[in-house]
């Protein structure tokens, strides 16, 4: 499947970390998070990525187009006669990822929308934000959407409560979703969705269409969202508090997700 990543908000609860770059490329351990969500997904045998792209969007470009430079150890003689020399060999040769500008002020739903001719051909996807990282099993959780046959599967975790909640009849069918609750006692959308390709018949051609809003609701009235529920580790970038925390993890080799390594 196809992986689709919203990588084009303004991530404005974090400029106090990084102004001139968009959160997805703000670095942990070195590496953008935005690489290290690509990373896990690739871990299993995802290796097709689909970048929403908005705010600060040729940094992304640079980053990936540059890709070989931003990787590896270099030689560069000025003479303009030899060749760069590449030193090293990076893990990511079977990557594809196309780079897609879906507006500066667009939102979620309509993000979404736009890239439907890049994921038009596939019965399914995966969909998930820039700027979070779990230790969600991937191959379960696709395996839980195939079987249950609805449109919509969103992980379910349980971090502190500013995010989503979703409240499940116990076998997954999610009977209530409210975005960005201040309750914490049930679970919240993780993001880490797989999606059926009817998902966009609820996607209207509005640019200010949340995907977390009209949507997914008009999902759960349908009984069309289903809910992977996660106990394990999942945390998202949206605090400086945030940024330290992941990166201490990272570097002291105890990052639940980077299981590449």
């Amino acid at each position: 499947m196809k992986v689709v990543i919203l990588c084009g908000g303004y991530g404005t609860r974090i400029r106090d970390v990084a102004e001139d770059i968009p959160k997805p490329m703000i670095p942990v351990g070195g590496y953008p998070i935005l690489w290290h969500i690509m990373k896990y997904y690739a871990s299993y045998d995802h290796h097709e990525f689909v970048l929403c792209l908005g705010y600060k969007s040729q940094v992304i470009r640079n980053f990936f187009i540059n890709y070989e430079v931003n990787m590896n150890d270099v030689t560069i003689a000025l003479d303009r006669k030899s060749p760069v020399v590449f030193h090293n060999a990076h893990q990511e040769l079977d990557w594809k990822i196309t780079l897609a500008e879906t507006g500066l002020n667009t939102m979620t739903g309509a993000r979404v929308r736009k890239i439907k001719k890049y994921v038009a051909d596939d019965d399914h996807f995966l969909l998930t934000y820039g700027d979070g990282v779990g230790d969600i099993d991937i191959k379960k959780l696709v395996d839980f959407h195939l079987a249950h046959g609805k449109i919509l599967t969103v992980s379910g975790v349980r971090p502190p409560g500013r995010f989503g909640e979703l409240t499940s009849d116990g076998k997954g069918r999610v009977l209530e979703f409210n975005e960005k609750t201040q309750a914490a006692a049930g679970q919240i959308s993780g993001g880490f969705f797989v999606c059926r390709k009817d998902i966009f018949k609820y996607l209207d051609d509005r640019d200010d269409q949340l995907f977390e809003l009209e949507p997914m609701q008009k999902l759960v009235s349908d009984g069309q969202l289903m809910v992977y529920e996660h106990k394990g580790f999942w945390q998202p970038m949206d605090t400086a508090r945030d940024y330290a925390l992941l990166n201490t993890l990272f570097n002291e080799g105890k990052a639940p997700w980077a299981i590449w390594k």
